[in-house]
């Protein structure tokens, strides 16, 4: 399928914007782009009955949290989100309208996390503090109004990957119990080789060389890039994982590598959901002021949250 038009004329606006692409510039002045804003991408924040912010403990210090409660009868289902950006740019407040949206729709206690990113904290620091923070939602579920018997995990890009590496902590120090992973055009693997990588390397938002920008960034060294926790896709087993719904968009890099994962997570006998969009980029998810998809996947999200059973 073509491109669609609402990512051509955004990637054109890109384009004649003038920013340099992703990956080009210093550390600060790419987190310093994103956190900027843009109302006219993410659309305006849903409003709820309390947007909390707070800090819980983590293994290396205060992680910063913030709390969705939507105006909806508890206990309710909890998402515990990872916000996407390579491990190294983004933070709560780019990714805080999709969260508001996930609470609202589904209806849901959300849990956005500020992990530690990279290059300050490398691998494993932000899979270290994203499960830290799964286990501190999971054992407080009552005392912020969730039901922690209905407890998914989420996230979208390396927050996808974040959600995949989380269900594998879970299942392998046997807690917290998973019972839904979100996983949202994830990183999967640290590799380049497939056919997505060769196809959509260059011009469509996210490239391959910025890619190789972020996990540069975020791995110590090579070798970190075969451990399953920061490649999943690597792990031996994905048996006892969590249901998962895996979205990819066909003209990104990670599309192949995401349903890769699916279809390892099926033949391991994981009820999955995969949903390719045709004609869409990395990131529309969180671009919910531009793409009609972005809703139809929280929907569908929230379709699947709202399913758990108690």
């Amino acid at each position: 399928m073509p491109l669609h038009p609402k990512a051509e004329e955004l990637l054109e606006q890109f384009a004649a914007s003038g920013i340099p692409p992703l990956g080009t510039l210093p550390v600060a002045e790419t987190r310093a782009l994103y956190d900027s804003g843009n109302v006219a991408l993410t659309g305006l924040p849903e409003p709820l009955a309390e947007v909390d912010d707070r800090s819980i403990p983590g293994p290396a210090g205060e992680i910063p949290i913030r709390i969705y409660t939507p105006q909806a009868p508890g206990p309710l289902p909890l998402l515990v989100y990872f916000h996407g950006g390579g491990w190294v740019i983004c933070s709560l407040e780019t990714h805080d309208a999709v969260c508001r949206l996930l609470a609202k729709q589904t209806p849901a206690i959300v849990v956005s996390v500020d992990y530690r990113l990279a290059p300050e904290s490398k691998f494993p620091a932000a899979a270290e503090d994203c499960y830290a923070a799964a286990c501190w939602v999971a054992e407080h579920a009552a005392a912020i109004g969730g039901d922690p018997k209905r407890f998914a995990v989420g996230g979208d890009s390396a927050g996808g990957n974040l959600a995949a590496v989380v269900s594998l902590m879970a299942r392998d120090r046997a807690k917290p119990k998973i019972g839904f992973q979100l996983l949202i055009y994830p990183v999967i693997d640290h590799g380049y080789d497939t056919a997505s990588y060769r196809e959509n390397a260059d011009g469509y938002l996210l490239t391959k060389e910025s890619m190789a920008w972020f996990w540069n960034h975020y791995l110590a060294g090579a070798d970190d890039g075969a451990n399953p926790y920061a490649s999943p896709l690597r792990a031996k087993s994905l048996a006892d994982l969590p249901p998962a719904m895996v979205v990819t968009a066909e003209f990104d890099p990670l599309r192949d590598e995401g349903e890769a994962y699916a279809e390892r997570l099926r033949k391991a006998g994981v009820p999955v959901k995969l949903k390719r969009y045709a004609g869409l980029i990395h990131g529309f998810f969180s671009m919910t002021g531009v793409f009609e998809q972005a809703h139809e996947t929280v929907a569908a999200a929230a379709a699947e949250i709202r399913a758990l059973k108690g």
